[in-house]
């Protein structure tokens, strides 16, 4: 670890920090209607699609039109891959995405995971990238953001299980925040060298006479939404690892940055939505110690290397000339500390974009990944899922503070009671049971099996990885799993579309239950949730929770792995 690397991880931190209450800010405004500029386009909008945008639904209206959205657009991403080869915009003539391929992955972009098993370069169209992969890269983070907003609104208001209007949060967070900061986005990118176009790919001729394909295409405008709408799925193979993609640097400070963005503003716009930015902050906070932990982990076990490879005589150790540590699988123009920094962004937010191969980090530096996706992606998280999986952490923590003093649990001004922690248990609860027995069968069954290229407790990394990725919509991967076959295909596709789409309904509900109490004035006896002791309380239930879920799993898989590896053993 070098003193270059902690300014890396220090001058993110205060660029994450130093956007977080402007951005915050004018996130409110979208979402209360005062951010007007683009008012004549909105009206527009909801003309052509027949939209109120003076209804305020119940919450059971507003979930079943999240529902209905995002059902009827997979639907029409999934006939529009089928169909690829007969659409536009196809230079290359690739063919028809197979039937289970176009299922994985309407399913795996309308859930916001966006998990690629296909190198996209030579299986999508420019058609399917950008009005399909691209379109979801937007409206499944607007429809994160909508179930966040939601939520705070029921939290912060009073009002019969009234939570606003889907359609028009959904607009407002495409139109005002998605779409300028995207077109900023990618004109920076384009200027560090990330290309755009939609010429055909390239052939040349290498220096030993071979002929080598360079693929083209609209990239750095998918770029830009991959990483602000925490979505994760690239243009290339190589995803954020390939020049066109993340070209330098600077490039990668801004895409990681991006990451972390709206969903650390998300916390300073609750704060101000419930009328307590200190609790706002303490959110970040918690978020922020969790972020920091995972970063400095994943950073020490990268950069000690291996001491296997030590001790056959690789050099592990850093010097002027020698990167030292565990440089397989990184790109050399990033280095150790930002490749560690980028898989613990990308795993604390449910993005999943990569610049580096998390099957290559070591065992320790690769479970960090694997924490951060089971832990909920809550450590400032995915676009909206971020926010609204850490409250359901804090409703847990309010209650069992409750408990602990023997009064009704408050939370804001707001009783906690049985339908409310009945709605939270539920959330808690259908992560694990998603990635735990997605994993048992997958390691039991033949069709599982035969997906495996790697056996002992690397092999099983890699299969809990996969369907904590899934389920936990994050979209990264080990790669050591061939995940293109029927079997992983449909059962991965269906635990994604669970792993968003069954947390988000108990989420709403918890929303539109709360905001069906009155708000009572704070007493003696009510719970601080802005000070050191509720910060280090909520970080406790997190940990512990985690922990308690997926220890033995971890034991079997990262951990031992490790052990094996300081005594010298290979699998």
């Amino acid at each position: 670890m070098t003193a270059n690397g902690w300014f890396q991880i220090a001058l993110f931190s205060a660029l994450v920090l130093a956007l977080t209450k402007p951005l915050g800010i004018y996130i409110l405004r979208v979402f209360d209607g005062t951010a007007g500029w683009l008012r004549p386009i909105e009206r527009v909008i909801y003309k052509a699609s027949g939209v109120d945008p003076a209804e305020n639904q119940h919450w059971t209206r507003y979930a079943a039109s999240l529902m209905f959205f995002s059902l009827a657009s997979m639907l029409l991403t999934y006939v529009a891959l089928r169909l690829q080869h007969v659409l536009p915009l196809n230079p290359q003539h690739l063919a028809a995405v197979t039937d289970h391929q176009s299922f994985e992955t309407a399913a795996s972009f309308t859930s916001n995971t966006d998990w690629q098993s296909y190198a996209g370069e030579s299986t999508m169209s420019y058609f399917s990238q950008m009005t399909q992969l691209a379109f979801h890269n937007f409206a499944s983070a607007a429809v994160g953001m909508c179930g966040a907003i939601a939520l705070a609104r029921g939290i912060a208001q009073r009002s019969a299980g009234k939570l606003g209007n889907f359609w028009v949060d959904l607009v407002r967070g495409m139109l005002y925040l998605l779409l300028p900061l995207s077109i900023v986005m990618a004109l920076a990118l384009v200027q560090q060298g990330a290309i755009q176009n939609f010429s055909a790919y390239l052939t040349a001729s290498t220096l030993e006479g071979a002929k080598q394909v360079i693929a083209m295409g609209p990239v750095a405008s998918q770029e830009a939404i991959k990483q602000l709408g925490t979505n994760g799925g690239g243009f290339f193979n190589a995803n954020s690892s390939h020049p066109f993609e993340n070209p330098t640097p600077l490039a990668n400070l801004w895409q990681m940055v991006a990451i972390f963005a709206i969903p650390a503003a998300l916390t300073y716009t609750f704060g101000r939505m419930v009328k307590n930015a200190k609790h706002g902050w303490a959110l970040w906070a918690a978020m922020f110690v969790l972020f920091a932990v995972g970063t400095t982990a994943a950073y020490w076990a990268e950069a000690r290397g291996n001491p296997i490879h030590a001790a056959r005589g690789v050099d592990v150790d850093e010097s002027a000339t020698n990167y030292g540590g565990n440089m397989e699988g990184k790109e050399a123009r990033f280095g150790i500390a930002s490749s560690a920094l980028f898989a613990t962004v990308t795993t604390d937010a449910s993005c999943g974009a990569v610049n580096s191969m998390h099957d290559s980090f070591t065992p320790i530096g690769g479970m960090v990944p694997l924490v951060n996706i089971q832990l909920g992606e809550l450590i400032f998280g995915g676009v909206g899922s971020g926010l609204y999986g850490m409250l359901i952490m804090v409703v847990l923590t309010v209650f069992i503070a409750g408990l602990m003093v023997g009064r009704t649990p408050e939370y804001l001004g707001k009783k906690i009671q049985a339908p409310e922690v009945q709605m939270a248990m539920l959330y808690v609860l259908a992560l694990p049971a998603l990635i735990l027995l997605g994993a048992a069968a997958s390691v039991v069954l033949p069709d599982g099996l035969k997906g495996l290229n790697n056996s002992g407790p690397h092999g099983l990394s890699e299969v809990l990885y996969a369907f904590s990725s899934a389920a936990g919509n994050n979209g990264s991967a080990f790669a050591g799993l061939t995940g293109s076959s029927y079997y992983y295909n449909t059962l991965v596709g269906i635990t994604m579309l669970f792993g968003r789409f069954a947390l988000v309904v108990p989420m709403i509900a918890l929303g539109g239950f709360l905001s069906a109490k009155k708000i009572a004035p704070p007493s003696t006896g009510t719970f601080p949730v802005t000070g050191p002791l509720f910060v280090t309380l909520l970080i406790g239930v997190i940990v512990i929770v985690g922990a308690l879920t997926f220890f033995p799993a971890l034991a079997l898989g990262p951990i031992v792995e490790h052990l094996s590896m300081l005594a010298g053993r290979v699998f």
